[in-house]
């Protein structure tokens, strides 16, 4: 019932810009903390960047400086601008929520979206 969509990925050339968008729908109670994950191939799934519901955020060290994550609470919607991209920022990204559904009153879990590819050439 609660979904997660993400859009925005594709084909950029290294040091180009994406800005990838999710969006939680369904009957939602509350969404906690949200975030972005990627995956390489032969690589282990890695944080890319979080938010909570009031702002505050946390980048892996590696994009700090060029990616910002964002969210629209009325929108249930999170973002990741993607500035100043490198080969080895080529993954599928996945977004992350923490989401209580309408059908509960406190209890939250964490809720993926199916992954939307970024491809950097050089």
């Amino acid at each position: 019932q609660v979904q997660l969509v993400e859009s925005g990925g594709g084909l950029v050339q290294a040091g180009g810009s994406l800005r990838l968008s999710c969006a939680a729908s369904g009957t939602i109670r509350r969404i906690n903390a949200m975030g972005w994950y990627r995956q390489a191939p032969g690589r282990q799934r890695e944080l890319v960047a979080t938010i909570t519901r009031n702002g505050d955020t946390d980048y892996a060290d590696v994009v700090k400086g060029r990616f910002t994550i964002s969210r629209d609470n009325a929108k249930n919607t999170v973002y990741l601008q993607m500035n100043g991209l490198k080969p080895e920022d080529a993954a599928i990204y996945y977004c992350n929520a923490d989401i209580i559904p309408m059908e509960n009153l406190l209890t939250s879990r964490p809720y993926w979206g199916q992954g939307t590819q970024v491809t950097v050439s050089s």
